[in-house]
């Protein structure tokens, strides 16, 4: 067993000691986890670099990860079930996504154990044991709270620090006079020679646009300190300063290559500890667990992508480890996850060679979900998941494989109350970016909680989850994002993008690469309203107050204004009444004119409900709540 010891430095009452139903209360017990790990072991032979890494006396590879995990204080009250919370940039996702508890914001006067907020605790009163895992070397240091990994630096076989190229994209919500050689704060691979004359920097205002070079002599590995420009390996400052909203791009020789790689090791070993570990070896519920899922959204959906791609799924005794996995909003990106010079935090797909294999076939009877929203739709990516490259044909994604698009949403959880200024998820910089619509006010955790619970029968009692619903070539809803333009042109208030990157295949073997054909992007159909005929609609979009959408362009005060904004949707409230529709030329019926009352209104979203659980798409228990997010909607806009 890799995991040798689980140092505990917190343990506490979960909720302050609260029941949760009939499983009663939970405790969380939080340190750290020590792992050896066998190079040697066939578990291990996809590990890039692993044969480069320092070995303690054993020949092993050692490394650590903090975790915290959550179980009931009764573990004979345990479901047997297994949840390893995947953690986004060292911050916990589960209980935010699940539970609807609010996602902690961490900062360098952050507790180094923040208590967890358990939410509505919804999967505490099902039994679950929760294991948030750090499985990330590269966090930003100064910020207190997050889950990390402390992984060893790979060496030649001299012993010398490794040289490499990195390629990394930079862009600021404002002016700046330097950046950081990395993406949100993270630890940046320092630049090999400051004066490097190979070193590339370009700029864009599109991802996929023509590439502009900045000439090196007006440009350098440093940072502006006191009026100064003081050289620096993790920083790189231009003459006169970096434009908010544009797109710097640099290529650089780094030196020091971080076993990134063994992040997926860690995430496995974990979880393979709780489910076989024993006491001896510090598992705090032994023999209890039978069953293991893991949830990644975003960046570490993208992780459990990269770990079904090279079967990172079978630990050192041959054992199949996760049976189940819930990869969201990840789109068709891999990642840099298991390369030398990896940047874990990258997540930008015009910036890494990670579409293929964009088709992933689980293997060792492994259950997949794959779930998106409409922004990795408009992203460029999503569709390839479920059609060929050309975006020509419908393409089965397996027996094991459930693919879900989310209608009307954006890659977070909705914004309420509506607002046009998010600050970019775990990003410490402290900047805000701004939107020229309203972001999406659609929160879709309730169909992740009947997509969890329709894995977990599909595991255990061997019930097939409902069909796959998302756009498709063959019945018409999976459309050229260019098509979407005449029914938003219509909308004048509706600001449609006139520019959708493309997805490119490139040629590495430069930088910045070259591109060569476009992969064809697909998005949903929408109807007279703008709202997408395709996948699974929450009941507020099937009866809506509002068109949704899965694209918003950057505001004008953060530069950029002709691109898309980042994981942004979009909501844009009908008309309250005729009158109103008509002096604004909106050609969307009014809200008066579709709708009788409050209560008729509400009547519709139940009905709506009702249908969307007996299909399993959401749980019945959510109906309530689905009621409730819809009269706020209505209490605003009606």
């Amino acid at each position: 067993m890799p995991v040798t010891r689980f140092e505990i430095l917190v343990r506490r009452p979960l909720a302050g000691g609260r029941a949760f139903g009939d499983v009663g209360p939970y405790e969380e017990l939080r340190g750290r986890i020590h792992l050896a790990v066998d190079p040697a072991s066939p578990a291990n032979a996809a590990i890039t670099d692993i044969s480069l890494a320092p070995r303690d006396a054993a020949g092993r590879v050692a490394c650590a990860a903090d975790v915290s995990v959550l179980v009931p204080v009764d573990r004979a009250r345990t479901s047997g079930r297994l949840l390893v919370d995947v953690v986004n940039r060292g911050n916990v996702v589960s209980l935010p996504n699940f539970n609807h508890a609010p996602r902690p914001t961490l900062g360098v006067d952050s507790d180094p154990h923040p208590p967890v907020d358990a939410g509505d605790g919804w999967l505490m009163r099902r039994g679950w044991t929760v294991v948030s895992c750090g499985w990330q070397c590269d966090l930003p240091s100064g910020v207190h709270g997050l889950l990390r990994l402390d992984a060893p630096e790979a060496l030649d076989a001299d012993g010398k620090r490794l040289k490499g190229r990195v390629y990394l994209q930079l862009q600021a919500p404002i002016d700046v006079p330097h950046f950081l050689l990395s993406d949100r704060g993270h630890a940046p691979y320092e630049a090999a020679d400051l004066d490097e004359r190979d070193a590339v920097l370009v700029v864009r205002d599109q991802p996929d646009g023509e590439p502009e070079v900045i000439a090196r002599s007006r440009w350098r590995f440093a940072r502006l300190d006191g009026g100064r420009v003081v050289p620096d390996p993790r920083h790189i400052h231009l003459d006169g300063g970096f434009a908010r909203g544009r797109l710097y791009q640099v290529g650089y020789s780094a030196i020091g290559a971080r076993l990134v790689s063994l992040g997926m090791v860690a995430l496995r070993d974990c979880a393979a500890w709780l489910r076989h570990g024993g006491a001896d070896e510090g598992n705090p519920a032994p023999g209890t667990l039978r069953h293991a899922y893991a949830y990644g959204r975003s960046q570490t959906g993208r992780l459990l992508r990269t770990m079904i791609h090279h079967d990172v799924n079978v630990d050192e005794a041959g054992r199949r480890v996760f049976d189940g996995i819930i990869a969201n909003v990840a789109g068709a990106m891999l990642g840099e996850f298991n390369d030398r010079f990896g940047q874990n935090s990258k997540d930008r797909g015009a910036m890494m060679d990670h579409y293929e294999p964009r088709h992933l076939r689980p293997r060792g009877g492994l259950k997949v979900f794959f779930t998106n929203t409409s922004f990795e739709y408009h992203r460029g990516d999503a569709s390839l998941v479920h059609t060929d490259a050309a975006g020509v044909e419908d393409v089965d994604p397996g027996p094991d494989v459930r693919v879900y698009h989310f209608t009307g949403t954006e890659h977070a959880f909705g914004a309420w109350p509506p607002t046009d200024d998010v600050p970019p998820a775990a990003d410490v910089r402290g900047w805000t970016e701004r939107s020229r619509h309203p972001r999406s006010v659609v929160n879709y955790g309730r169909l992740l909680r009947a997509g969890l619970a329709n894995l977990d029968r599909w595991v255990t009692e061997g019930i097939a989850p409902p069909p796959s619903r998302h756009p498709r070539l063959s019945d018409g809803t999976a459309v050229d994002p260019d098509e979407l333009a005449k029914t938003f042109d219509r909308i004048l208030a509706a600001c449609y993008p006139r520019h959708h990157p493309r997805p490119q295949r490139q040629d590495w073997s430069t930088l910045p690469p070259r591109p060569a054909a476009a992969y064809g992007t697909r998005v949903s159909a929408v109807d007279e309203d703008g709202n997408e005929r395709a996948g699974v609609a929450v009941p507020e979009v099937t009866v809506p107050l509002a068109t949704h959408t899965g694209w918003n362009l950057r505001h004008p005060d953060i530069g950029g204004a002709e691109q898309m904004l980042y994981f942004a949707g979009a909501t844009l409230p009908f008309p309250r009444t005729r009158a109103e529709r008509e002096s604004t030329g909106d050609p969307r019926v009014s809200i008066a004119e579709r709708y009788g009352s409050r209560e008729d209104y509400l009547a519709r979203v139940r009905a709506a409900a009702q249908a969307l659980a007996a299909g399993r798409y959401m749980l019945e228990e959510d109906v309530e709540l689905s009621l409730a997010f819809a009269a706020r909607m209505w209490d605003a806009w009606a």
